[in-house]
């Protein structure tokens, strides 16, 4: 922990997120050099991790997105918005901003898979481990959390906080959903940020 401000407390700074982007990236280099992957985001969370990774990745590749949905009181999962890109023969890289229970991811690389990809990877920024209800292959983590609410670096709060630049743990949600505007003002103030909109 790198600081504390009432309910919010900073997990993961900005300096320990663009580090382990950098790691995460040489093994990447190395793993798909001349192999021209497509790093498939998965929307929304995914775009801060994705943004940095693939700036340290250093080999030719594409990058696409899809976002995902759930419907129907079985929390049903359905593509919202697919790929441009054919996916048919190329080694695809799926990036998730975190995966906990592992039910979505698992949906996402059943449906790929049937799409005939050449391989299939997922690299999370962070791993929810306590949460698992499925087994699914994570090829590549940033770090593994526990089972705290977090915001930042994509991670949101009803569209909320996105734009924070490293991961917050949030010990009052209460707090949160009570009073989300001045709690915000107060962790991007004592982060250094600004609040964008």
């Amino acid at each position: 922990m790198t600081g504390n401000n009432g309910p919010f407390v900073e997990v993961i700074s900005a300096e320990a997120l663009a580090s382990r982007a950098r790691e995460l990236g040489k093994q990447l280099t190395e793993e798909y050099r001349d192999r021209e992957p497509v790093f498939v985001g998965v929307l929304h969370g995914s775009l801060p991790f994705l943004s940095d990774l693939i700036r340290q990745v250093e080999t030719p590749l594409d990058v696409d997105f899809l976002a995902l949905s759930r419907f129907g009181e079985g929390g049903k999962v359905r593509i919202a918005m697919d790929t441009e890109i054919s996916l048919e023969g190329r080694h695809v890289v799926i990036v998730e901003d975190i995966v906990d229970t592992g039910l979505t991811l698992s949906y996402l690389r059943r449906l790929l898979e049937t799409r005939d990809v050449a391989s299939l990877a997922t690299v999370t920024l962070l791993d929810k481990a306590p949460r698992r209800i499925v087994e699914v292959p994570l090829e590549y983590r940033g770090f593994e959390v526990g089972d705290e609410f977090l915001l930042g670096y994509g991670l949101d709060w009803e569209g909320q906080y996105r734009n924070l630049r490293s991961i917050w743990v949030v010990l009052d949600l209460a707090s949160l959903q009570s009073d989300s505007a001045s709690l915000g003002e107060k962790v991007f103030r004592a982060h250094g940020d600004n609040l964008t909109t």
